[in-house]
């Protein structure tokens, strides 16, 4: 079964009431602090990423796969575009083109691995995150490249009324991401090949085709937070990408992707990084330890994938007691 949520349901409802509750909450805690102009600027503006890589994933988990390579993907987009730019003098728009589709090219190779092989994305693009990393490192080894456009790295400070320029960008992106599950075709054939490939391929839709494309959009989406990562820090080193993967996952999974496939959360996966944002945000403002946030994050997605195995269950209980009295008769 597919399904592209366009309408606000329980579990929008609920995590958008959590938000809500948390930015009160910490703008108490904080003495009003949370709502100046530099704490909304810096959550906003490290929002970004934890959007787009959650974004990332969910293209992926709609056709019932994995992306491990996430991280890599960025990690090594960030490092070409920075060689172009600051080794080449490659023009900025000429080298952001190079990697968008440098990415795009990584998430669909990762796509042809899993159709020719047959092999879970699991396992395909733990052995591409590998070379990937080596990629990254081998262009940028234990440097950090930094001299390339200062436009490009103001861009990642404009802002209108507190609200990053990149931002507005990255909402721009997840409105046409959105529009591409509900309104076009090759969306909805994703997610009928996440929801079922036997009734997919009955149904005359290319599971390859879908795959691929699946594996290449979200790749397109990692290159597209490479470049947000670019106007936002002062320099691209190895480290790029190296905390990438959970937050990619957390997201979509809180947000209520299925692992299974089939589904298209979108708004689901914004809040819930802004959630995880919050989460980050109070960790910063109260020195927490760091390791606290991991193990909140990872709690609250281990709850959430019990919570969607136990409803899974349960309705596949309640309609085996539905036909049991027509099985009978």
């Amino acid at each position: 079964m597919t399904k592209f949520r366009n309408y606000f349901s329980v579990s929008d409802a609920t995590l958008t009431l959590l938000v809500i509750v948390g930015f009160a909450a910490l703008t108490i805690a904080t003495n009003g602090n949370m709502l100046s102009h530099q704490s909304l600027l810096s959550f906003f503006t490290y929002l970004c990423v934890p959007v787009l890589i959650g974004l990332s994933q969910m293209v992926v988990l709609a056709v019932g796969q994995l992306n491990l390579a996430i991280g890599a993907m960025g990690g090594a987009t960030t490092a070409i575009m920075a060689v172009l730019l600051a080794n080449h003098g490659m023009p900025v728009p000429l080298a952001l083109l190079v990697g968008l589709l440098a990415a795009g090219t990584f998430g669909a190779i990762n796509g042809l691995l899993v159709v020719l092989t047959g092999l879970n994305g699991f396992i395909v693009t733990l052995g591409t995150m590998t070379i990937l990393i080596g990629v990254q490192y081998a262009l940028v080894r234990s440097f950090t490249i930094d001299a390339y456009s200062p436009a490009l790295k103001g861009f990642g400070r404009l802002n209108i009324l507190s609200v990053p320029l990149i931002f507005m960008v990255t909402i721009a992106v997840a409105a046409l991401l959105s529009i591409f599950f509900s309104r076009t075709v090759l969306g909805r054939r994703i997610l009928a090949t996440g929801g079922s490939d036997k009734a997919a391929m009955l149904s005359g839709i290319s599971n390859a085709a879908s795959t691929v494309w699946a594996f290449a959009i979200s790749g397109l989406l990692i290159g597209v937070a490479a470049v947000i990562t670019m106007t936002t820090l002062p320099g691209i080193n190895r480290s790029i990408g190296g905390d990438w993967l959970l937050a990619s996952f957390a997201a979509p999974i809180i947000g209520g992707a299925l692992l299974t496939g089939g589904t298209a959360v979108v708004y689901g996966t914004i809040v819930a990084a802004m959630l995880l944002r919050l989460v980050d945000f109070a960790r910063a403002q109260f020195a927490l330890d760091p390791s606290w946030t991991n193990f909140i994050i990872g709690a609250v997605v281990l709850a959430t994938v019990a919570l969607g195995e136990w409803r899974k269950r349960r309705h596949a209980n309640r309609l085996l007691v539905r036909l049991e009295p027509e099985v009978m008769a």
